[in-house]
Order: C-alpha cells, then structure tokens, then sequence
C-alpha cells in the first residue's frame, strides 16, 4: 500500500482490526476458508507451495485458513504497516506457524523480482489504495513476482459507497446489531464515505486485473460491499 494508505493502520487501529473486521464483513470467517479453498483447488494436490500474502497485516486469517487446509505451503507475509504485521504474526505465532511463515515489512515491490511465487492473495487490501493507478501498480508488482498460470485471489469492497444506499444503511444496522450507538454508527458510515477508495464496480476490478496480466476473475463471495474472486496470471 502506498504510504497514504499505510498511516491509517497506526497502533491503535491494529489494536480493534481483529474484533471490528468480524462486524463489518459479514462472513469474514467464511471468506477466509473459501479463499484457501479456492487457491487449493487450483494448485496441485498435496504439493509444496509458496504463497505471496500481500497486506498480511491484521488477523493473519488468510495464512491460518490456508495452513490448516495445506500443510506443505509456507507463506511470505508482507505489509507495510509495522502494528498490523505484528498483530498478524501474534496470531500466526501462536498457532505454531510462524516456522512456515516469512515476515517482510515493507511493500510487494520492495520483494525480489526473480523471486517467483506460486500463488498470491489480496484480501481486505485493494480498497484501501487510493485510485486505480495505485491499485493497477500494485496488482502489476504482485504479477510480476508469480510463475506463469499462478493463482491468485483478491477480495474486498468493490462498489462506491455512495452509490449504494440501502447497501450502506444495512451495514450500519449491523453495527447496530452488535451494540454500536446511534453515534457511534453514524461516524462509521462517514468514515467508511470518506477512508477508502474501492475499484467502483466488478468491472472496474476485472478491467485492472486484465491491465495487469490476469484472466477474467471468478467471484465466489460476496457480502454487501465486498466480493472475492479467484483468477489466474495469463
């Protein structure tokens, strides 16, 4: 992410990701585990693999999906936001993956082109670069570093906020279902107005990954705002 983006995930934000990513993707759990499905079902079975994790900063969810199904993969974990990669790798830890799991702190294009990986993700990360410049960059650094016909997978929000009332009204319900005040929901809704910069449609994120050298994606989640897709480096 570039640095505009990064300075958003500051210690205190780490510090409420894990609890408050539950409440605002519903199904975070079931995204995760279809995501390392998919990847799975996509690679060979029951071989060694490494996947590139872009933005692993957070939950670590998407590597303790993907270990758990996948014992023989290892992951690069690479954010650039120094509190959300230590709170990832806590939960990493202490599942007993952190012997398969290589920390990078930094960005996708710091990593070594020759460095070719066998699958890739993008989850909950896409949304948070802002404009579609960025956000081609970063799908093209992410390209670069996969072997041919590599898999990736990419999720998040995907439409503009705005444009999608009832959308954005039932997300703040669901706040509200799990105990946000009327205040409390109302600041969310114009954080999440005026903090990120999704894609703007399916299409739009098809029309970047096809820029950067990806097959039409395969949507396989979706949940109000946000969606995930499986494609594959052409």
């Amino acid at each position: 992410m570039p640095p505009s983006a990064t300075e958003k995930f500051d210690p205190s934000r780490a510090a409420e990701y894990a609890a408050q990513s539950r409440i605002a993707l519903a199904g975070y759990e079931a995204c995760h585990e279809l995501a390392a499905c998919l990847l799975s079902a996509m690679l060979e079975p029951g071989s060694p693999a490494t996947v590139l994790v872009a933005g692993a900063g957070g939950t670590g969810n998407e590597i303790l999906s993907m270990a758990r199904l996948e014992p023989h993969w290892r992951f690069v974990a690479v954010d650039p936001s120094p509190p959300m990669l230590a709170l990832a790798m806590e939960h990493i830890a202490a599942a007993a993956l952190d012997g398969r799991t290589e920390v990078v702190p930094g960005h996708v294009a710091g990593l070594p082109v020759a460095r070719a990986f066998d699958a890739a993700t993008l989850i909950g990360v896409l949304h948070h670069v802002p404009g579609p410049e960025a956000q081609l960059a970063l799908l093209r650094d992410i390209a670069c570093r996969l072997r041919p016909g590599a898999p990736l997978v990419v999720a998040g929000n995907c439409m503009a906020y705005a444009s999608e009332p009832l959308l954005m009204a039932a997300w703040g319900r669901r706040w509200r279902m799990h105990g946000a005040s009327d205040e409390e929901v109302r600041a969310k809704l114009g954080k999440i107005l005026h903090g990120a910069d999704p894609p703007g449609s399916e299409q739009a994120l098809a029309d970047l990954l096809d820029a950067a050298g990806f097959a039409p994606p395969k949507r396989f989640f979706s949940s109000l705002f946000w969606s995930a897709w499986a494609t594959r480096l052409r």
